[in-house]
Parts: C-alpha cells; sequence; structure tokens
C-alpha cells in the first residue's frame, strides 16, 4: 500500500511528551515541536491493525513472549542486515536507556571509567553519572563537514580503570553511519584494551541509501564477544511508547552478568502491546520503513536546498542516517542564549540546543525531521523571518 507521509495529525491532547506541554513546559503553545526524537507519522497499518486485534480481546494480563517473537527479531536482522542471530543470544527489555544502565551495573562497578564520544545522545553522559561511573569523553572530529572517530585519542583515553564504551551507531546527533573501517579500528582497541562495548544501534534501520549499517557485532569474532547490542523497533516504526526492545551479544559470560541485573531489576515481564508492536513490526513494516526512508531524504533535500536559499549561514552537517539534522548555526555569530533567543521566542521552534550533547555541540542545534514537509515548510519560514527582521 502507498503510505501518506504528508497527513498532517494533530498530537496535541494526547498526552505526547513532544507535543503536549509547550504552554505549561515552555509558556508557549504556539511552539512548532521538533525536539524529542519520535515522528509525527502513523505506524504501519500491519501494526495498528494487530494492536487493534490484541485490544479487541478485552483482558490484558502477564504476557509470555511467543517463539514466533523471537523468530521476528531474528528474521529482520537477517534480512536486514545480514546479521544471523540465535534465540539465546536475546534478552527482552523495555527499553535501550533503561537497557544500558542495567549493562553498566552488571559490567562495571562504581569509580569505573566509561568512554562516551561527544558530542552525543545526551542520556549517556546521565546514565554514567548517575550510576557513579566516570565519564571519559572521545571527542568527534569534525572535518569538512564530516565527523570522524578519533582513535588515536581513544586508545590514549584508556587505563586500567576504563571498563567500558558507549558506542552510538548510527549517530546521534551527527547522523554519522560508521564504516567498516572505522568500527574496526574502535572494536581492535576496545578487545586488546579489555573494554566492553555497549553498541546502541537503535537507529539501525534509519540509513539513507547510499550508505549501509554494520552491526558492530559483525566485524569479527573477537569483536562480537566484547559487545552487547541494543536494539528496538522504537525509532524505526514510531512506537516508543510501547516499551519493546532486546539487548543481543553471542558472549555466554557476558550474557549471563547482564541477565542477572535484568532478572535483579524484575524487568522479566513484557508489555502486551509492545510485544504484539515489535512482532507486527518486524514482520510486516518493511514496505513502510522503504516509504518512509524516501520521504525523510526528501525532507533533507529540502532543508538543504531551503538553507542554502535562504538561510545560507547555517549548515546541515551531510546526513547518512536517522531522521534527526545536526545543525551549525556557528556563522550566525550568536552566544548560546542568542541562539536559544532566536530559535523560541523568535521563531517559536522547539528543537534540542547542541550543547545539551556535550563537548562540540556548543553552537549546533538538532532538528527532527520526522515529520510532514509541510511542517518542516513552516518551520524554515519561521526561522528565516527571524533571522531577516532581526
Amino acid at each position: 500500500m502507498q503510505y501518506d507521509f504528508d497527513r498532517v495529525i494533530d498530537r496535541r491532547n494526547t498526552d505526547s511528551s513532544k507535543w503536549g506541554f509547550n504552554a505549561s513546559t515552555f509558556g508557549d503553545a504556539d511552539l512548532l515541536s521538533m525536539w524529542v526524537a519520535d515522528m509525527d507519522f502513523e505506524s504501519p497499518a500491519p501494526v495498528i491493525e494487530a494492536l487493534h486485534q490484541r485490544a479487541a480481546h478485552g483482558i490484558f494480563g502477564y504476557p509470555t513472549r511467543p517463539a514466533s517473537y523471537f523468530e521476528a527479531i531474528i528474521g529482520w536482522m537477517s534480512k536486514r542486515h545480514q546479521w544471523e542471530i540465535k534465540r539465546e543470544w536475546i534478552t527482552c527489555v523495555p527499553g535501550v536507556v533503561p537497557a544500558l544502565v542495567l549493562a553498566l551495573r552488571a559490567l562495571t562497578q562504581p569509580g569505573d571509567k566509561v568512554i562516551v564520544q561527544q558530542p552525543v545522545y545526551h542520556p549517556f553522559a546521565h546514565i554514567v553519572h548517575n550510576n557513579g561511573r566516570q565519564l571519559v569523553v572521545n571527542h568527534l572530529k569534525l572535518a569538512n563537514g564530516r565527523y570522524e572517530m578519533d582513535h588515536d585519542e581513544l586508545e590514549r583515553l584508556i587505563d586500567a580503570r576504563t571498563k567500558a564504551l558507549i558506542l552510538c551507531s548510527p549517530h546521534n546527533p551527527v547522523g554519522r553511519v560508521w564504516t567498516r573501517a572505522e568500527l574496526e579500528r574502535l572494536g581492535e582497541i576496545c578487545v586488546r584494551r579489555n573494554v566492553v562495548i555497549l553498541s546502541d544501534e537503535i537507529h539501525h534501520d534509519l540509513v539513507f541509501k547510499a550508505f549501509k549499517h554494520i552491526p558492530t557485532a559483525c566485524i569479527s569474532d573477537a569483536i562480537a564477544q566484547n559487545t552487547l547490542t541494543f536494539i528496538a523497533p522504537s525509532k524505526t516504526f514510531n512506537i516508543p511508547g510501547l516499551g519493546a526492545a532486546a539487548v543481543i551479544t553471542s558472549n555466554p559470560r557476558l550474557r549471563a552478568q547482564y541477565n542477572v541485573e535484568v532478572e535483579n531489576a524484575a524487568l522479566l515481564v513484557g508489555n502486551v502491546f509492545g510485544n504484539i508492536a515489535l512482532e507486527a513490526a518486524y514482520r510486516y513494516g518493511a514496505e513502510w520503513l522503504d516509504q518512509l526512508l524516501d520521504y525523510l531524504q526528501g525532507n533533507f533535500d529540502f532543508l538543504i536546498a531551503f538553507l542554502r536559499e535562504r538561510i545560507p549561514q547555517i549548515k546541515v552537517i551531510c546526513p547518512e542516517g536517522t531522521y534527526l539534522a545536526w545543525l551549525d548555526c556557528r556563522a550566525l555569530g550568536l552566544s548560546d542564549a542568542g541562539l536559544r533567543d532566536l530559535f523560541r521566542k523568535r521563531a517559536k521552534l522547539l528543537l534540542n540546543d547542541g550543547a545539551m550533547f556535550g563537548a562540540g555541540g556548543e553552537g549546533f542545534y538538532r532538528m527532527n525531521l520526522g515529520c510532514p514537509r509541510a511542517v518542516l515548510a513552516e518551520a524554515l519560514d519561521r526561522l528565516a523571518r527571524a533571522i531577516e527582521t532581526a
């Protein structure tokens, strides 16, 4: 079927964290929300239909996960990412961020060092600090409009207290889809220095045609044995509110340590609707996803053309994956406070301030392009008029 991503759906009054509290939280009901990383599109029709059918039963007791649930995950990873995984490698969890917290608790001790590659998804720093670990920043390098890993700095940062690295692949917010060579070098360093890789691959399906996501654990057996991979259908199919994710590792020792922490946290029981949605999405969602990726590419093309014509001071970091645009606003010559005033007060746009993503994020903003093009056009016109009338 043909999906209509141009349809504007009002998400106010649906308890949406992205749209529902602009007046109460930010003091302005007229803000256009382009911040929280969920999309303003309906999920695939097979997912909605599966949820309707399950809701019609009317009893929502404690669920189990049938064999077909795991077969759906295994089949999706094989078809979409050429990664052959086994049932016993999979641990079910309610979400990637809480799963990362459990990994830190299972595989590191208070006071241990954990590396993140900033600017990066801001909860990484929070969960490291909140669980009594030391945050170590391996800075990404921006060269000729493209971010790269600094493997030499990574090697220098590791010492006897360094126990884990949280990898964002594909990377949020800079939009990189890491190459095999980049992942291979990072993996080799971590294996040699005994640093476990916690590979957050939640955006792994949101990759544009010229690029290819490579699961970190596919690089080599040695790297696979040193890696926990975190996946979910939530970003891909716009179902983050349903609480279904998975942690995958072929290493039985790491898996056993991790599963003890999951059991201690009493997270073995899943969500009825999350289970249904995950299986339906992975079995029947490919057609919707292919159309979505074409639409998102069109949104990025529209953004780049608009900025080139109307706001040439703002540059877009070349997008390879995700639906999140990383905007370089440094040429506007504004302070952090000046940028916040421009986006929120004058343009009435709610975006993510780049500084929240850590070192190297200053002067940047993250814009969510997972929206109908008319909404994107309105947002960009607001921004252009705010700058032109300044």
